[in-house]
């Protein structure tokens, strides 16, 4: 676009836009010069606006492209597993308690010749975000349902990110074959839930099968390859390329790796790209199999290397011109979204109690540093751990990254009283444990999310302060009352309530209440407890005593005493059955 229009657009003047275009070095002899778009976005992020980049689909060599399906579903529904079996391989029995932590991408060539690029979602509640990003990247959605469980929380969840993708959904009813499977039950409580079947009228296959016993894939295969027919998916060959980050980890050798879905064009070995707000020259391409190869063509998954730093899971690749550009871009996106999370960070507010009338309670902050094995799952760990928050602990996330547990960490845990949590990651070396140990750091090492998150909800309310309470200790009731005469020497009259423990037991040292007909009459101190003529600390259940109440002799007999003491009430980690995790005070 012309900078007259950039102007319009963005409503800043020319003049200025021309003083930005002078800073960042470029030179532009007329207004009505047409600007690259990485300059219009450059100038425009300069001059304080959010901007989004939408690429064309339009270009000279437009052809059919492979079906790229993600496979969503609640936790252990078989997603994997049935992968494995279309694939033939074994990915779930390599998972972490047999559960996907991480998108996993790869093609699957048809016996049919076609081939169809699948991604495979985590199911855990944790993993919601990786989910939405699993929707947004794919053509063709296949939910799976166990024929023995039915509809569940995750379930639906993936439902609700189809829909809001605009994706279209092909059902698969694993476990056909187990001897408590019920496919028509699975079927109208999907009906139930909007999801228009096939057999009901609407335009949603539905498909039975069993992972283990590779029953229905041909049936299944066939739902995926004619609902991609009907789409008629193609795209653009020619150009600059248009891809997505699935995934991104870093690689002791190879540094950041890469993981992309190409949506257009042709991503060339050796360009130079922008990744979210990272740049670098492509060093090496390879495709899901491991092979090196020169370039990657529209819904090919392939894992790039050679960016300088690691991207989030779900930036977009742009391939730009120049070295010089793709620096100046990057920097100005990093810019960006410093100013962005550190206005998000300001607004932020810390979690008050709702009623100012109640006692507010003590508020304590757990710093916290996230280590995990990719971006992606970085980013839903520490989601994840931003649930427990409660009104007396602030799970503070002070650092995250991908990649094993370093000294800087430690150092920076040591600075904060932070306490590490590494998920998938290797144990680190003993000399790094050791020193943990003695400064007290505590790391905390998992691979399988919901351990993680009980480890760390468990540590959480160890460190709450608790709400104080007070708790009846005992009960005990009036049988008669008894008078001691005062005099100079002794000081002056005093009433004993001779009582029977009837519940609990009674301290001398307790506070003591005095209930007449149910309702409280006197509260205060006990200042003297006997049994048999012997002071004593306690009385149990059962068990005569004489009490005396400092202020108070106007007992009658069928009073009530009730012995009251302060506790201290913790929070309570409560797990849902869908996975889902929260800290309750």
């Amino acid at each position: 676009m012309t900078l007259v229009e950039l102007a319009k657009r963005t409503g800043r003047s020319v003049s200025s836009l021309q003083d930005i275009l002078t800073n960042v070095g470029e030179k532009v002899q007329s207004e009505f010069e047409l600007l690259s778009m990485d300059i219009a976005e450059l100038v425009t992020m300069e001059a304080g606006i959010n901007v989004k980049r939408l690429h064309s689909a339009e270009g000279a060599e437009i052809l059919p492209r492979p079906a790229v399906v993600t496979v969503m579903g609640h936790v252990d529904h078989g997603k994997t597993s049935l992968l494995d079996a279309l694939r033939q391989t074994s990915v779930a029995a390599k998972e972490a308690g047999g559960i996907t932590q991480h998108i996993g991408a790869f093609v699957v060539v048809m016996p049919s010749g076609a081939s169809i690029t699948f991604l495979d979602t985590p199911g855990h509640a944790a993993f919601s975000a990786m989910r939405a990003r699993g929707a947004a990247v794919t053509d063709i959605v296949v939910l799976v349902v166990a024929a023995d469980d039915g509809v569940m929380p995750q379930t639906l969840e993936a439902m609700s990110h189809a829909k809001a993708a605009n994706v279209p959904i092909v059902v698969a009813i694993n476990k056909c074959d187990k001897p408590g499977a019920n496919s028509e039950k699975v079927k109208m409580q999907l009906a139930s839930e909007g999801l228009l079947l096939e057999e009901m009228g609407g335009d949603v296959q539905v498909v039975e099968v069993s992972a283990t016993e590779k029953i229905g894939l041909d049936n299944l295969e066939e739902a995926l390859l004619l609902q991609a027919d009907m789409m008629d998916l193609k795209a653009r060959i020619d150009g600059p390329a248009q891809a997505y980050v699935v995934e991104a980890r870093l690689d002791k050798g190879r540094g950041p790796l890469v993981t992309t879905i190409v949506k257009a064009g042709t991503l060339v070995c050796g360009q130079h790209v922008v990744v979210g707000s990272q740049w670098g020259r492509i060093r090496a391409i390879k495709d899901m199999a491991g092979k090196l190869t020169r370039r990657a063509t529209p819904a090919m998954p392939v894992e790039i290397e050679g960016l300088r730093g690691l991207p989030m899971a779900g930036d977009d690749v742009i391939v730009v011109h120049s070295e010089e550009r793709a620096r100046m871009l990057s920097s100005g996106r990093q810019r960006k979204y410093e100013e962005n999370r550190l206005r998000n960070k300001m607004i932020q507010d810390k979690p008050t109690t709702s009623d100012d009338s109640k006692e507010v309670p003590q508020w304590v902050e757990m710093p916290v540093i996230v280590k995990a094995d990719v971006q992606g799952t970085v980013q839903a760990v520490t989601d994840a751990l931003k649930t427990l928050n409660s009104a007396q602990v602030f799970v503070n996330v002070v650092h995250v990254g991908a990649g094993p547990i370093s000294q800087s960490d430690l150092d920076l845990a040591q600075a904060c009283g932070a306490c590490i949590v590494g998920f998938n990651v290797k144990s680190p070396p003993t000399a790094l444990s050791q020193e943990a140990a003695r400064a007290g750091i505590k790391i905390v090492l998992h691979r399988v999310i919901y351990h993680l998150l009980e480890d760390i909800g468990n540590l959480i309310i160890e460190r709450a302060p608790g709400t104080s309470e007070t708790h009846v200790a005992g009960q005990a009731e009036v049988l008669n009352i008894f008078e001691i005469k005062g005099s100079k020497s002794k000081g002056p009259d005093v009433k004993i309530a001779g009582c029977r423990v009837i519940d609990g037991s009674v301290t001398r040292s307790a506070t003591l209440r005095l209930l007449r007909s149910g309702e409280v009459v006197f509260e205060g101190l006990c200042t003297s407890l006997k049994r048999e003529k012997q002071d004593v600390d306690s009385v149990k259940k059962g068990t005569e005593c004489g009490v005396v109440i400092n202020n108070w002799c106007d007992f009658q007999i069928g009073d009530v005493i009730q012995c009251l003491e302060q506790v201290i009430r913790k929070p309570k980690f409560i797990k849902s059955e869908s996975g889902a995790v929260r800290i309750e005070c």
